[in-house]
């Protein structure tokens, strides 16, 4: 048995698309999803025990250097969403996401998104940093990839 997939954990975050989050066309506008993926991540640290106001206690701050988005199909007002996140890849200072954010309501599902962020380590002036060893293991205990 692969104990690595059996650590994989994923957050699985559900909402309903509100009013204000939509466009003049009736549909989310595009960047709502890139906060959509924030709350999934989040969420998904959470459940692995490292919150982000606990990093930043520490001195770590989390920034995203890069973010790719591919729409499939677009979510409206009051459509029920859910946000999958996972752990793509660990590095020394890098941490990469997954995300497909799926309409859940109406029937039937359909995937709206799928995107990827890399965050960086950052120390509290704003300057790269290694990832803590504790958290790299933590992280990477759940990664799909190392």
């Amino acid at each position: 048995m692969n104990t690595h997939a059996v650590m994989q954990r994923r957050a699985r975050p559900t909402f309903r698309v509100r009013y204000a989050e939509t466009d003049q066309m009736g549909v989310v506008y595009h960047a709502n999803y890139l906060v959509w993926c924030e709350i999934g991540r989040t969420d998904l640290l959470r459940e692995l025990g490292a919150t982000y106001a606990e990093l930043e206690r520490s001195g770590l701050r989390l920034a995203v250097a890069d973010a790719q988005l591919r729409y499939h199909a677009p979510a409206r007002y009051d459509d029920l969403v859910c946000v999958e996140a996972w752990i793509d890849r660990v590095q020394s200072r890098t941490v990469t996401f997954g995300y497909e954010i799926t309409r859940v309501e109406p029937a039937p599902a359909q995937r709206l998104v799928t995107a990827t962020t890399r965050l960086i380590a950052l120390d509290s002036r704003g300057a790269p940093r290694t990832l803590p060893p504790d958290l790299v293991e933590l992280l990477r205990r759940h990664a799909v990839s190392t």
